[in-house]
């Protein structure tokens, strides 16, 4: 099967519906391709695989004027020379070490809550009106209030959780509803799960039909998943390495000459927060999940801000994250998108100068943060 130097991406002739009038749709570039390596894009479609999607998917054969809804594009398999990427294993290590949350102890056998140790940590509980005991503002943590964009700040990495790490009542929390597999195994191992949405209905096939992903790895339909995407004024903005894995590295990229001071922190680094129940149903659409938070209609509204930390399950309400404290800014409800966003997402991320590949599956989720914390 020789490689034919194109790419095959299916055509969507559909967006999320509030977003028609915003954006004109765009292809969703589900590249049947493998993840790149430095210095490298995407593999084009051999001529096997294109031949393939013109028979299975398309239905063409015998129609060949119908449209296929399938666009062909450009694919050399080659990405500009550049020099070597400035933002190489810059996640620092020295003294961000998982500490303890609260002092121990010893004569109760127990930690003691009422001595944190560390800053504020996420995920939060951001359910309107909450708040926890821990005062960050009194200690002068505040977060960013305006747009990422607007404080100077860029994407650098877009990641998910299974299940969500945050808790907002009545949109993401014990009541969600989801396939019944229980804590799923990827790449080998059982991960954990967080909250789930409400949209869920084994009775309705747009939940329950199964999506033929290209790119993302062990997703599954009708699930919720926790989107983030880190960002940080410290990355290589606007430049082809703009976007690492691991997200560290471009959050920290620039960091020898551009931290202010570990007590700005939550002033130079960002995450958004969005969370969706995956639908396979093309009028959930949206082109271009990789950038960042959909700010449109209901989607990216009602958003919580406040400082936490980094998560991931390596810390839980007794071992904490010392990457703290940065901005987090939350989108409080729950919303449909469809799972070809997800795949053209993971096709963007293929796309990348810098390895995304770890990226490609969600991540275990973060217990919810204790009120102390």
């Amino acid at each position: 099967k020789p490689l034919l130097g194109f790419r095959v991406h299916p055509g969507n002739s559909h967006c999320v519906p509030s977003l028609a009038s915003m954006l004109r749709c765009t292809v969703a570039s589900l590249l049947v391709a493998s993840a790149s390596a430095a210095g490298d894009v995407a593999k084009s479609n051999t001529c096997g695989e294109i031949k393939e999607t013109y028979k299975t998917t398309a239905k063409c054969c015998g129609s060949p004027n119908k449209e296929s809804g399938f666009q062909l594009v450009p694919a050399p398999g080659k990405f500009l020379n550049g020099p070597p990427n400035p933002c190489k294993d810059k996640k620092p290590i020295d003294g961000f070490a998982n500490t303890n949350c609260t002092v121990w102890d010893a004569l109760a056998g127990a930690f003691d809550d009422s001595q944190v140790l560390v800053k504020e940590q996420a995920g939060s509980n951001v359910t309107k009106g909450y708040t926890g005991t821990l005062d960050a503002t009194g200690e002068g943590r505040v977060p960013i209030t305006t747009s990422y964009l607007e404080a100077g700040l860029c994407p650098v990495n877009v990641h998910w959780h299974l299940g969500t790490e945050h808790l907002s009542v009545g949109e993401f929390d014990e009541g969600g509803k989801g396939p019944d597999d229980g804590d799923r195994r990827l790449a080998g191992a059982d991960i954990r799960k967080g909250f789930r949405c409400h949209h869920y209905d084994k009775t309705d096939a747009r939940f329950t039909t199964e999506y033929a992903w290209q790119h993302c790895v062990d997703m599954k339909v009708g699930e919720t998943y926790e989107v983030h995407w880190p960002h940080s004024d410290m990355g290589a903005c606007g430049t082809p390495n703009q976007y690492q894995t691991p997200f560290y590295d471009g959050v920290f990229c620039h960091a020898g000459t551009k931290l202010r001071g570990l007590e700005y922190t939550q002033e130079q680094i960002g995450v958004q927060a969005q969370i969706f129940t995956i639908i396979n149903d093309e009028d959930y659409f949206y082109p271009d999940l990789f950038r960042g938070m959909i700010v449109d209609g209901s989607y990216g509204q009602d958003v919580a801000k406040y400082t936490g930390s980094t998560t991931g399950t390596s810390r839980n309400n007794e071992v904490c994250s010392a990457y703290a404290a940065i901005t987090w800014q939350v989108d409080r409800k729950c919303h449909l998108i469809s799972a070809s966003s997800f795949d053209k997402m993971c096709a963007d991320m293929k796309s990348q100068r810098d390895d995304m590949s770890s990226d490609l599956h969600a991540h275990g989720a973060r217990e919810l943060v204790a009120d102390h914390l």
